[in-house]
């Protein structure tokens, strides 16, 4: 395994977790902004539903490393937390969250998920682990 696997693997799990909140909060915004002209071809569910399919085993596997790496059993449930609520926004939708529901849901799964890499990757840093040092 490479030395920085972990690293850059909570970094792209904080991306990924960062373009679904941003997809749920802007996307309608560029819809209205542009009359609806560039994304009356794009489904917006299955670009949600691809988003957590990427996030969903990038960031298990990056907080199962962090956890390997560390032994903070905190960060690896914080984690999966905001995953379980990413998962539940996307799954529920907003037919039965409403609108404002999913945004939630969907804005607490991504801070959470981001705290929880966020953490993994300081602690890696500040223990300048010989498994994971930049």
């Amino acid at each position: 395994m490479d030395p920085k696997t972990q690293l850059k693997t909570d970094k792209f799990a904080v991306t990924i977790s960062l373009a679904c909140a941003v997809h749920c909060f802007f996307v309608p915004s560029f819809f209205i902004v542009t009359s609806g002209f560039i994304f009356t071809s794009i489904d917006n569910e299955l670009i949600h539903k691809m988003i957590l399919l990427i996030a969903l085993p990038v960031s298990l596997y990056a907080l199962s490393l962090g956890y390997k790496n560390h032994n903070i059993l905190s960060f690896l449930y914080i984690g999966i937390s905001g995953l379980l609520a990413l998962t539940a926004a996307v799954l529920l939708g907003e037919s039965l969250l409403g609108e404002s529901g999913e945004k939630i849901t969907t804005l607490i799964g991504s801070i959470l998920v981001c705290y929880a890499h966020f953490k993994n990757h300081q602690t890696c840093k500040t223990l300048e682990c010989s498994s994971c040092h930049d």
